[in-house]
């Protein structure tokens, strides 16, 4: 594999990075998972499609710069050198734009596609239920057909920007009496629908970064469905490869951690033990191997592979990085950094950092979901039960 850029590449680097430098807000921004600092991340979505950097692998008729894996790539690596804000959209550009790209009709795309590279629709992800989880395949909201309306009765709950997001995606199952994966269907809906009520749920630092939903007949056009009725699981899982493979957590996120890492190991390094500098050193190993597996990864999809069941590898690598990193974090702060008000604002953010990074090995899949997908589909162990 070349490790090399090309002139081309190299240009698209340095005209990411100017613009980068000239427009990343000088301050950071109010957290994500509240109302005040969700307006100010919606203002930089849109800041970014006036430079047209909304969603640059997306095709032109999209509002993208129809750009490969690579030049992504290269845009990821400057977008995270400058600091820029999270993506208050990531649930819409990374999870559903993939998906509508690859199952929606061309009406949908046109419908869907430049309002969110835009930044003019901020979508929240709405699967999970409060009986299930990490299981898709137990979800029970049901949207029956009446007429050309969806009518929708049940309830979402963890649904990630739901407090304040415009539209929503999810599973439903429209087909009375069926069981399991069978009878699902993958449906859009304005969240403003009547019927249709958000209740934010606080997290541990009392943001409400997430939602329940609660549908009480709420009547959705049939025109909002993607693929065909019935057959919302298969779609659900490709939104799911997205979420595990490259474009939700691409390597440039925790190539800039293990780079703050190694800048508080420095300042702490007169006290730290043996045990914290070894975790140090691992990080920024770990995370230079994610990014040339990733490299890896996106020259063979360029050359017309597949990631299929690998994305679960994938998943759990970046997800136990993230948590082994902010753990090392910790521990060189010792037990102070334990304190909501710490003196330094920067080492303060590894605190929330550590919190959020615990839920990893479970969004997106749990580990212990991935690890089965990976003893079965890629190594051909027998499923638990089966001899």
């Amino acid at each position: 594999m070349d490790l090399n850029f090309t002139p081309e590449q190299q240009a698209f680097r340095q005209e990411v990075r100017e613009w980068m430098e000239t427009n990343v807000p000088s301050k950071p921004l109010v957290t994500l998972e509240c109302e005040e600092g969700y307006r100010q991340h919606v203002e930089w979505e849109r800041k970014l499609a006036q430079g047209n950097w909304g969603m640059v692998t997306w095709p032109d008729r999209y509002g993208g710069r129809d750009l490969d894996l690579i030049e992504w790539l290269i845009f990821e690596e400057e977008y995270a050198r400058a600091s820029a804000p999270l993506r208050a959209n990531q649930n819409g550009i990374f999870l559903l734009g993939p998906t509508i790209m690859e199952y929606g009709t061309e009406e949908q795309k046109q419908r869907f596609l430049p309002p969110m590279a835009a930044g003019e629709v901020i979508w929240a992800q709405a699967w999970s239920e409060p009986n299930a989880g990490s299981d898709m395949a137990a979800i029970k909201t049901t949207a029956f057909r009446d007429g050309d309306h969806y009518v929708i009765n049940g309830q979402k709950t963890w649904s990630s920007r739901g407090s304040f997001a415009d539209w929503g995606f999810g599973l439903f199952r429209t087909e009375e009496g069926s069981q399991r994966h069978k009878g699902l269907s993958f449906i859009l809906f304005d969240l403003d629908t009547p019927g249709i009520t958000r209740r934010p749920i606080r997290q541990v630092h009392g943001h409400p970064g997430f939602a329940e939903l609660f549908f009480d007949d709420a009547r959705v056009p049939t025109e909002n469905l993607i693929h065909e009725e019935g057959k919302g699981w298969n779609v659900a899982m490709a939104t799911a490869g997205f979420e595990r493979g490259l474009m939700l957590r691409p390597p440039a996120r925790f190539q800039a951690t293990a780079k703050r890492l190694m800048e508080l190991y420095r300042r702490h390094e007169d006290k730290a033990s043996p045990s914290a500098r070894e975790a140090v050193t691992r990080a920024w190993m770990d995370t230079q191997a994610y990014a040339y597996n990733t490299y890896h990864v996106a020259a063979k999809i360029m050359a017309g592979g597949s990631i299929g069941a690998e994305a679960s590898l994938n998943k759990i690598f970046w997800s136990e990085l993230d948590r082994a990193m902010h753990r090392a974090a910790m521990q060189l702060l010792g037990a102070a950094a334990e304190l909501r008000q710490f003196v330094d604002e920067t080492e303060n953010a590894w605190l929330e950092g550590y919190i959020f990074s615990l839920s990893g090995p479970i969004y997106a899949g749990s580990n212990e979901v991935q690890r089965n997908i990976t003893a079965e589909r890629l190594l051909g162990l027998p499923r638990v039960g089966k001899g």
